[in-house]
């Protein structure tokens, strides 16, 4: 196996982690909304929350991204 099979092989396995990244944001938004929905005046408070978690979510998925282009092209 030559040198470039395997850097393409290794960033493929580096991008494995968006999965469960994209059902943890499945997660998140469908847990908003039926706490939305039970409780209308909570939407503040559950806001910032929503936002931070969000935000964490799709940071790891940015480093794997990011750890995969490395790879790739590093």
């Amino acid at each position: 196996m030559d040198l470039a099979a395997a850097k393409l092989i290794a960033a493929a396995l580096a991008l494995l982690p968006l999965l469960g990244v994209g059902i943890g944001l499945g997660l998140i938004f469908s847990s908003y909304n039926e706490a939305v929905g039970r409780n209308p005046g909570a939407m503040e408070l559950l806001d910032k929350k929503f936002f931070l978690t969000f935000a964490l979510t799709e940071a790891l998925a940015i480093f794997a991204l990011l750890i995969s282009l490395v790879i790739l092209f590093g």
